[in-house]
């Protein structure tokens, strides 16, 4: 798949588990190190007056991971990811945990978030410049919708 986008991410020697492979819940933790990197990239950035979006306090609502083969050691791998399905007040992202060359699938699965209000905390909707930003993201049939 050609959508999306691949940002390399760090695996720590704190990140591993006993037995040296990655622990189960970072996996997670480098799909938010991953799309983190190209947000900030553009500009995004937790306080309203930094930030070039009027989006800044989007949580996730749900996060799905399947393992397929588990990271050994530190290292570089990449997280690939896209955005499956772009609503009014939520969004979509699939991504894949790939090892350094691409090769291996380590992991893949989806990550819904919601877009609040900062002043309500209710589900408020996206800006039109985040919008803008996330079009590099749409997958293909995402995009058709």
């Amino acid at each position: 798949m050609d959508d999306g986008l691949y940002e390399p991410v760090q695996v720590h020697f704190d990140d591993l588990d006993a037995m040296g492979l990655l622990h189960n819940s970072r996996y997670a933790l480098l799909v938010e190190r991953g799309i983190g990197a190209y947000w900030l990239r553009l500009g995004w950035a937790p306080d309203p007056a930094r930030s070039a979006f009027k989006d800044v306090a989007l949580v996730v609502r749900e996060t799905k991971v399947t393992f397929h083969l588990p990271i050994v050691g530190a290292g570089e791998p990449v997280v690939h990811f896209w955005i499956d399905r772009l609503g009014r007040t939520s969004l979509v992202y699939g991504f894949r945990v790939l090892s350094a060359d691409r090769a291996v699938v380590h992991a893949d699965g989806y990550r819904a978030m919601v877009n609040l209000d900062p002043a309500t905390m209710r589900p408020a909707p996206f800006s039109d410049e985040l919008r803008a930003a996330a079009e590099p993201l749409l997958h293909r049939t995402a995009a058709a919708h």
